[in-house]
């Protein structure tokens, strides 16, 4: 057994710490690097950027590529090697600390121009630039990425997250003169604290891959969180000109992270992408869920939501036949009653009192705390909750979904916190019971789930359930049959959504 030595890959073990920066492990860096031309890695005029480095996993998989394809080309090692180092590969870092961790992985030192480097520069960089940039505020807010001054205004000695790609309205700026890539590929810092509450942060990746389109690359890929499909915080025009971006041939799509990233959890999972800047066409989508990859060669702007179930669409078709109306039009918008999340009124009650429902139990409030929708208020109607019951959206050891975690009919002078949105607005309970019944099927959840791509279920998670008649009660029986659903597709919706107890 002494023969057999363990010899683990460092980047493997660095890419499953659980901490803020989220490493790729190499296993994934080449799944990315098997979408592009793989002729790619015999051209020795071909150039890749990785323009956010963490560990430098993407560079070396790019060399270790590079160093088989031009083997014919160049024969001796060392001029091959010198060759890719000093004119094919380029990083640029996104701390000093990643910036030392990525030339050690690509150089074999944490300076180029060490007699360890296995490929000598004249400076310590080499080819993984850093350069410590400072935010430039403009109102309490970094103008380039949003960065709270409250939280990142920093002195020298402290990092300051100031991304040097994103900080520049001239990218190009950052290279030497002219210089084109080919590919641009990478994983990028996916988020910011934006100085809320409760640690809130603002999602910063779509600002790379703006600023990266900006290059004109041959290719693009990157891996980044699946949130964009359903937009929301700063991703709706985002999202807009993804899913109308003709030029992405290639979506991969990871409901739950783990499945990219052993040990994180990533609201709403992952998904990388290839952009071709000569294609124009459908989209190969790959979803992948429990432990199956279904493909479909998809248009992406179809529904004003992106669908990450290939299997889902046909359900959906048939769904939108009919031209019914839907649930989303009886829901409120977030905080419906202008009651923050962490009121809880007294416990003692009073004379003309509302009841204050919110996730700590019942409260009592007066009228005049009521400051929106105060005719829903002296109505029945249905509270749901705000937030997807999964933890960070991921399926459960089955990988089912319950996707709602409570609703409950709110009886007139009941109201809730901004915990919950309500839906509908009826004078007898029989109609709100109806319209409970119904959210609580594996229909109509299946359905919320099609919107939902980050744990938020927000009004437009509800675009694909269709309004129904609510002077009776509904079964998924009844729904399977009025849509026409054959067997197959029922059987999906049921390996998908669990019931509600």
């Amino acid at each position: 057994m002494a023969n057999k030595a363990y010899n683990p890959d460092v980047l493997n073990c660095i890419a499953n710490l659980s901490n803020d920066e989220v490493f790729t492990p190499p296993v994934l860096a080449n799944q990315m690097l098997d979408m592009l031309p793989q002729e790619l890695f015999g051209n020795p005029s071909a150039t890749f950027l990785d323009p956010f480095c963490k560990s430098g996993v993407f560079l070396r998989e790019i060399v270790k590529r590079l160093d088989r394809g031009l083997a014919r080309q160049i024969p001796n090692r060392q001029k091959r090697i010198d060759h890719i180092m000093h004119h094919q590969v380029y990083g640029i870092a996104l701390t000093e600390l990643t910036s030392l961790l990525s030339r050690r992985t690509l150089y074999c030192s944490r300076s180029a121009s060490s007699q360890h480097s296995v490929s000598y520069f004249d400076d310590e960089q080499g080819h993984v630039f850093y350069k410590a940039f400072r935010h430039t505020w403009v109102n309490g807010k970094c103008k380039y990425c949003g960065a709270s001054k409250e939280v990142y205004d920093r002195g020298s000695e402290s990092e300051q997250y100031a991304y040097q790609f994103i900080h520049t309205d001239n990218p190009e700026t950052l290279f030497p003169k002219n210089m084109k890539f080919d590919v641009i590929i990478g994983n990028p810092p996916y988020q910011l604290d934006d100085g809320g509450a409760k640690a809130s942060a603002s999602p910063i990746y779509h600002m790379f891959v703006n600023q990266a389109k900006k290059l004109n690359p041959r290719y693009l890929t990157m891996i980044i969180p699946s949130r964009w499909f359903t937009g929301g915080k700063g991703l709706d025009s985002f999202r807009e000109s993804m899913l109308n971006d003709k030029h992405i041939r290639i979506l991969k799509d990871y409901i739950n992270a783990k499945d990219c990233f052993p040990g994180l959890s990533i609201s709403g999972g992952i998904c990388y992408f290839l952009w071709d800047r000569e294609y124009q066409g459908l989209c190969d989508f790959w979803s992948c869920h429990n432990g199956k990859e279904n493909f479909a060669r998809r248009c992406l702007n179809e529904f004003p939501v992106f669908v990450r179930y290939n299997n889902a669409l046909n359900i959906i078709y048939k769904i939108i036949t009919l031209k019914e109306s839907s649930v989303m039009n009886i829901l409120s918008s977030r905080n419906p009653f202008g009651i923050p999340t962490n009121a809880r009124g007294v416990q003692v009650r009073f004379k003309d009192c509302y009841v204050l429902v919110s996730s700590q139990g019942e409260g009592y409030i007066d009228k005049d705390e009521i400051l929106s929708n105060t005719m829903i208020a002296d109505s029945y109607k249905v509270m749901i909750t705000r937030i997807m019951c999964e933890h960070a959206g991921e399926p459960d050891r089955d990988g089912l979904f319950k996707v709602i975690a409570t609703t409950r009919v709110l009886a007139p002078k009941e109201v809730c916190t901004d915990s919950y949105i309500v839906a509908g607005q009826y004078e007898t309970s029989e109609m709100a019971k109806n319209l409970e019944s119904y959210l609580r099927t594996k229909f109509a959840r299946f359905l919320v789930l099609q919107a939902a791509a980050s744990i938020n279920l927000s009004k437009a998670t509800y675009s694909f359930v269709p309004l129904q008649d609510f002077s009776h009660p509904w079964t998924d029986e009844m729904l399977y049959a009025k849509y026409g659903l054959d067997e197959k597709e029922i059987a999906f919706i049921e390996s998908m959504i669990r019931p509600m107890e």
